[in-house]
This record gives structure tokens, sequence and C-alpha cells, in this order.
């Protein structure tokens, strides 16, 4: 890497001579005087991280030259004045080792708004720090972190969207500012009492993007096939969002949603809203615990509910699946 200055600019600039650079593989946080950015590299990743020598305003600019892989981490700085250093290295500056060695890395986040979904569902909008320039992939999860009673507990979650956009021209809501995390709040779980009892404008610790979900798995099917149970619903969101949008290879997307009853189906106006929309989309509703009035499929995942719905669009296409829900869930379906 290098740094420059001008009278009110400093420019570090990172030469990853990586041909498929993107905002996504880019992580800055810039908080009192603390800099630190994390360029993800596979299973690797790349870090610059100082103490400042000077103070610099909370608007960072992270540009990124995708074809070369160089980029640059614009701050502004609070004075005019000549730096003499870029600042004092922590001692993992500088170091290119596995993202599993790395740990996890939190940033305080507001909390702006919380949305009924269900009847034990909520949407929290949660808001980046404005030195922090991070985007969650598809397919990966970022972990909340809570202090409950004295003690550290820790939780993944995949962020979605904040609805599922049914007029595919306008641009996918990714404005690298809001999280939006759809949680079920479970009646004896400490750690979603403790969140469904924060206020808006409190503080909960993101951490960064976690998972090896790769987008091209899904830019070289002809069929998709997601399989969700309950709030395994979370990470189909942004999957299938950018799966209708951008992959224009696929024939057919069909999702199974696995549920105990009616009440318990997330955004089930919209996912009908979205197969009346888009004919490539098709959605199965399956409940176990029905009432009497349901007129859908009812039981659990099984060979013989799944070998009624899973059909190929031809005899040879190449199909992904792909499946979330408790643990019993995605092992039954596994198998």
């Amino acid at each position: 890497y290098d740094w420059f200055q001008t009278d009110s600019l400093i420019t570090l600039v990172i030469y990853t001579k990586q041909k498929d650079m993107n905002a996504e593989l880019v992580i800055v946080d810039c908080q009192d005087k603390r800099l630190r950015g994390e360029i993800v590299v596979d299973d690797h990743s790349y870090l610059v991280a100082v103490d400042l020598d000077h103070a610099v305003s909370e608007d960072v600019a992270v540009n990124i030259a995708e074809k070369v892989g160089k980029v640059e981490i614009i701050l502004n700085k609070k004075d005019n004045i000549h730096w003499k250093m870029l600042g004092q290295p922590w001692d993992s500056h500088n170091t290119f080792i596995k993202r599993t060695d790395r740990g996890l890395f939190y940033r305080k986040c507001k909390l702006i708004s919380k949305t009924e979904v269900t009847h034990d569902t909520k949407l929290f909008c949660l808001m980046l720090p404005k030195g922090t320039h991070l985007h969650v992939p598809i397919g990966q999860h970022v972990y909340l972190k809570q202090i409950i009673a004295g003690t550290e507990v820790v939780k993944p979650y995949t962020p979605v969207l904040p609805f599922l956009p049914l007029n595919f021209q306008e641009p996918s809501h990714h404005d690298g500012v809001h999280i939006y995390l759809m949680i079920k709040i479970y009646s004896h779980g400490l750690f979603t009492q403790a969140l469904d009892h924060l206020q808006i404008g409190d503080y909960i610790s993101v951490s960064n993007p976690e998972g090896n979900f790769k987008k091209s798995q899904v830019q070289t099917s002809e069929d998709l096939l997601l399989l969700a149970g309950g709030t395994g619903f979370t990470p189909m969101v942004k999957l299938l969002n950018f799966a209708l949008t951008e992959v224009s290879c696929l024939r057919t997307v069909k999702m199974i949603f696995f549920n105990k009853t009616e009440d318990d189906i997330l955004w089930r106006n919209q996912l009908e809203q979205l197969a009346l929309k888009d004919e490539r989309f098709e959605i199965q509703f399956i409940l176990s615990q029905p009432t009497k009035d349901w007129v859908g499929k009812q039981g659990k995942i099984s060979s013989s509910l799944l070998s009624e719905f899973v059909k190929r669009s031809r005899s040879d296409s190449k199909v992904l699946i792909c499946i979330c829900g408790p643990a019993p869930f995605t092992e039954q379906g596994v198998q």
C-alpha cells in the first residue's frame, strides 16, 4: 500500500492485483482516529490498521478500480496540517492471513426501526456508523453481540432486504448505510428478548460478514430450488432478488417454505405477489400444524413431499438447491 496527502485529504491506496475487486470485498471502519481497512481475497484477508496521526472527519470514501484491483480509501483531514506519518500501526497492520484466523471485528450500529412481520418476528433496521464502509454479500451473515447479565453473547443473523422488490427495474436496496435483520423473538430466548427490549436509538455491535456462499453458484444454474424452514427464509431474501434480477440463465426459481401455522409465514403476501409478477418464480407453502381451513399442503420435510415438487425444467439442466432452517430440518433435507 501507499499513502498520499494534499492540504485537505489523506489517500490510502492498496494494490490488490485482483481482477474482480468490488465494494463487497472492502470493509473500512474509521472512528476516533482509528482506521481499519480489510480486503477480502477468497479465504484470506489483507489488513491495514493504524491509529491515525491526526483527526479526520467521519466521511470516508472508498473508490475501487475493479479491473486492476486498486482500492483507495480517502479521508478528510480535520485540520489542514501536513502529516509526518500515517499513524501508529496496530500489531495486525499490513498482514495477509486466513480469514478464519483474523477474528471478528465489531462496530456499534444504531437501531433505527423495528416493525412487526408476524406475531413473533420483527424486522430490525440498523444504521452503520458514518465512518464505516460495509456491504454484506449474498448468502453471508453477520454476528450480533450483546452483554446479557454480565456475559458476552454472540449470535449469527443473515441480513435481508427491507422488502421484496416487485419492480425489477429499480436498483436493489444496498444503500450501504442500513442493515435489515428479520429476527424471531423467542419467549424464553435471552438473546432475542434483549434485542426486543432495545429502544430506537440504542446501539448493538455488528461484526464483519462471514460465510462462504458464492454468487457464481447461482450464476451458472438453470433451476434454483430454495428450501426454507421458518426463519431459514432470511438468507433466501437477497438470493431470490439477485436470482430474479441479475441471473439471465435461470429458467425456474422455486421456493418450498415450511412453517408450523399460517400465522408463521414470513412475507406471505409479498411472495405471492412476486409469483404473480414473475413467471419463473413459484412458491409453495407447507404447514406442519395447519388449522382445518388450510387447503394447501401439509407435513414436514420428507422425500415424498420433495419428490412431488422437485423437478428439473429439462432433463439435463443444472440445478442448485439451497436449504436453511433449524438443524433437524436441514439435516433431514440434505438426506
